[in-house]
């Protein structure tokens, strides 16, 4: 298999197995006008398989969303050919309408239109809870 490297944009690795098509979908990356690669099930020596996603133009994404995925995801800012950034997503001490509350008597199932607040109460274990109705998400 060959994919070339990128010039200028982002390259997410050490993404657990099985979890690159959830940050896809999570950083809504279908929606970008460039190309992005993924890389499924790839072998590494530190986690015995990995995803890896490649985005092929420097563009506005929020990487809030990967600290709660998974905090130890490594993300590499490229360019012109060359890694110049590397950096571990942090905890958010606020998630705003990037999860859902679950809880079908929270009124953000009731009220259309109102953001989607989750606090994070426990850095150690990354538990975030709801704003509204402290349901632990």
């Amino acid at each position: 298999m060959n994919i070339d490297s990128i010039k200028n944009g982002y390259v997410i690795d050490h993404i657990s197995a099985g979890q690159g098509m959830k940050i896809y979908e999570y950083l809504k990356l279908g929606e970008l006008d460039c190309s992005v690669a993924m890389i499924m099930n790839a072998r590494s020596t530190k986690m015995g398989k990995k995803d890896i996603i490649k985005i092929d133009q420097k563009v506005k994404i929020d990487f809030d969303v990967l600290g709660y995925i998974d905090p130890n995801i490594t993300i590499n800012v490229i360019e012109n050919d060359k890694k110049v950034k590397k950096f571990h997503p942090e905890l958010k001490n606020e998630l705003i309408d990037i999860v859902k509350c679950k809880n079908p008597r929270c009124i953000t199932s009731v009220e259309r239109g109102l953001k989607h607040i989750c606090v994070l109460k426990d850095k150690e274990s990354a538990k975030y809870r709801c704003k509204y109705c402290d349901s632990e998400v």
